[in-house]
């Protein structure tokens, strides 16, 4: 089982598309009239708290690469990834799906998906109290406590997901201490988990045009007694046709019985 490489990017795809989210967060900077003289869309990144804490600590030096950089901005990253018992799904049932192959027609198929919990914290950092009131509300009014993405976990058996993304905590911080010199950041950090399901690999098997069961009684010398075929109606039919079943049963007393190798009765 282990060592077969497969890799879906079930949670690539979470990802991005969690960050897609908050991709158009604006800020108005307004004068004294209340007009607006400046609209900034928020730049967001993958990228810790702390990396962001730290460039606001440097200074602008014309010897060095590193600056300070400029607010409002936003950032996330995955926190934790938590199994979900409560969301398990039966491990027999399968997703189907029909291809052409160089050989015809072949039955694709995945086992369910197994449920885990991706956590995510999102970070806002501005310059001021008001920029990042603008910022948590043009947020919260969309969960409640949830906001539902759709993504395309497997594109080639065209399995799609609804992920729903809760929203858990809001905390606030204010860095604003010490002498004039100090730079200020609001900090607000938003807790939310993203309920998904992670594939496993998709297997492929040819498509069943025909079943025979032999039955005989249960002697030491047994020979089949009584055969039954099953095929689709009509013959021509495939996988992902609408189609129903012929069965066809039989009677023998000639004391042969079925030869795999050889494909016939001997």
């Amino acid at each position: 089982m282990l060592g077969k490489y497969f890799y879906n990017e079930g949670l690539r795809k979470v990802t991005i598309a969690f960050g897609a989210i908050f991709n158009n967060i604006q800020v108005q900077r307004t004068n004294s009239n209340g007009d607006v003289i400046q609209s900034i869309k928020v730049p967001l990144a993958y990228s810790p708290k702390e990396k962001f804490i730290n460039r606001l600590d440097q200074q602008p030096n014309l010897d060095e690469r590193e600056f300070a950089i400029t607010l409002p901005r936003m950032g996330f990253e995955i926190s934790a990834i938590e199994y979900d018992g409560s969301r398990k799904l039966t491990k027999i049932q399968k997703f189907k799906s029909v291809k052409t192959g160089a050989t015809g027609k072949v039955m694709n198929f995945n086992y369910m998906p197994v449920p885990y919990n991706i956590s995510y914290n999102l970070y806002c950092f501005t310059a001021t109290a008001e920029g990042g009131l603008q910022i948590i509300e043009q947020i919260l009014p969309y969960f409640q406590p949830d906001y539902t993405v759709t993504i395309n976990v497997v594109p080639e058996m065209g399995i799609k997901r609804d992920v729903p993304v809760v929203l858990n905590t809001v905390n606030y911080e204010d860095s604003y201490s010490g002498d004039f010199t100090s730079r200020r950041a609001v900090i607000y950090t938003l807790g939310f988990t993203a309920k998904t399901y992670l594939y496993g690999p998709a297997s492929t098997q040819k498509v069943i045009k025909e079943t025979q069961a032999d039955m005989h009684t249960d002697l030491p010398a047994a020979t089949r007694e009584e055969r039954i075929t099953v095929v689709p109606s009509p013959t021509s039919a495939d996988a992902d046709d609408d189609f129903g079943f012929t069965t066809t049963i039989e009677f023998f007393q000639d004391g042969k019985n079925y030869d795999k190798v050889r494909d016939e009765d001997v």
